[in-house]
C-alpha cells in the first residue's frame, strides 16, 4: 500500500458521551438510541475515563434479572482503563491494534481529548478506499 491515511480522515466524529454519574439504564438508552456498541465516559471536566460497552450493560442487566434492581452509575459498571489511538496515528497501525486487541473501537484522541471514534470498520473503510486509489 504507497498511500497513507491517518485515523481523523476516518473516524467517527460525532460520538455518544456518557458521565460516570449517569444511570447505566439511562446510558443503555443512549446506546441503543443511537445504534451504537458502546461509548466514552468522560468525567465532569471532559476528560475520558471509560468506556461504556454492550457488554458492560448486559452485566448490569444480568445482575438485575437476579437481583431485581436495575441501574447503578455508569461508574459501577464502565471499563476504566482506556487504550486510545492518537488523531494522527496511521490506518495501518490501527488495523494492526485491532487485530491485536478485542475491541471493536478505539477512542479518539488530540491534545489529551476526545475527539472521536474509530472503529473496525472505519479502518477497513479506508484501507479499501486506499486500495481503490492505488
Amino acid at each position: 500500500m504507497a498511500k497513507s491515511a491517518s485515523v481523523k480522515e476516518y473516524m467517527t466524529k460525532i460520538v455518544v458521551r456518557l458521565s460516570t454519574d449517569m444511570d447505566v439504564l439511562e446510558a443503555l438508552h443512549i446506546l441503543l438510541e443511537k445504534d451504537v456498541p458502546g461509548g466514552p465516559v468522560l468525567d465532569r471536566i471532559g476528560n475520558l475515563v471509560g468506556v461504556l460497552s454492550e457488554k458492560d450493560c448486559l452485566g448490569a442487566a444480568l445482575s438485575a434479572t437476579y437481583h431485581e434492581d436495575w441501574g447503578g452509575r455508569v461508574a459501577d459498571f464502565m471499563h476504566g482503563e482506556v487504550e486510545t489511538v492518537q488523531a494522527e496515528a496511521n490506518i495501518a497501525d490501527v488495523a494492526i491494534l485491532f487485530i491485536k486487541r478485542p475491541f471493536a473501537h478505539f477512542p479518539v484522541v488530540h491534545d489529551n481529548r476526545l475527539v472521536g471514534l474509530i472503529s473496525r470498520r472505519n479502518v477497513l473503510r479506508a484501507l479499501e478506499h486506499l486500495r481503490l486509489e492505488a
